[in-house]
């Protein structure tokens, strides 16, 4: 583990928060990021973590849901090359729970090919992917953590003029926590404050 220093981030106005390294910057306002979604960016090593609420997609299975979500996320993206590395079976997440209805968690981890913003298929990254979907079913809302980890930056990307183009360098090797070590903090730091941003009553 590295000596870097974390603390607990407000997300949404308070009423959600999480634990992670303070290198991730809020980049939400600048953005212009639609109301659902709340997003920090570490800009030196182009890693990024998005917090995302979505109506519960009572359609989709809680095993596997994780997994679909990762795939609906590289359909959005026209990602390349999209495959899922590995996914979790669903845990009961009680510190989620809403009422008497129990909130559960799955994970999952890819990989898939992406460009930024406007740039083409020419100037496509290969990144590391890891979605957590915590589904608070007491309040009807799919919770999705997405982690962006880059592995190779292509030289056409907007990317390479900050981090450099080739394989990334770890995060490790530059003293700082791992992607997945961060993912992990932020899914099992994860609280809800404030019931009622998801219309719901104390």
């Amino acid at each position: 583990m590295s000596g870097e220093t974390s603390s607990e981030r407000p997300l949404f106005g308070g009423a959600i928060s999480s634990t992670f390294p303070l290198r991730f910057e809020d980049v939400s306002n600048i953005r212009q990021v639609p109301d659902h979604q709340e997003v920090f960016v570490d800009p030196a090593r182009d890693e990024s973590l998005i917090f995302e609420l979505l109506d519960l997609k009572t359609d989709v299975a809680d095993n596997g849901s994780a997994t679909w979500f990762l795939q609906d996320l590289a359909n959005e993206q026209d990602a390349e090359g999209a495959m899922v590395i590995e996914h979790s079976g669903v845990f009961q997440a009680d510190g989620l729970q809403f009422g008497n209805v129990p909130a559960v968690i799955s994970t999952a981890v890819g990989q898939m090919a992406i460009s930024k913003g406007r740039q083409g298929r020419e100037a496509q990254n290969l990144v590391k992917v890891y979605l957590a979907n915590l589904r608070l079913k007491g309040v009807a809302t799919d919770v999705l953590i997405t982690a962006y980890e880059p592995i190779v930056i292509n030289p056409l990307s907007e990317t390479a003029i900050t981090v450099g183009a080739g394989i990334a360098v770890p995060a490790a090797q530059s003293g700082q926590m791992p992607m997945a070590e961060v993912f992990q903090l932020v899914a099992t730091s994860f609280k809800v404050n404030d019931w009622s941003l998801f219309g719901a009553g104390s």
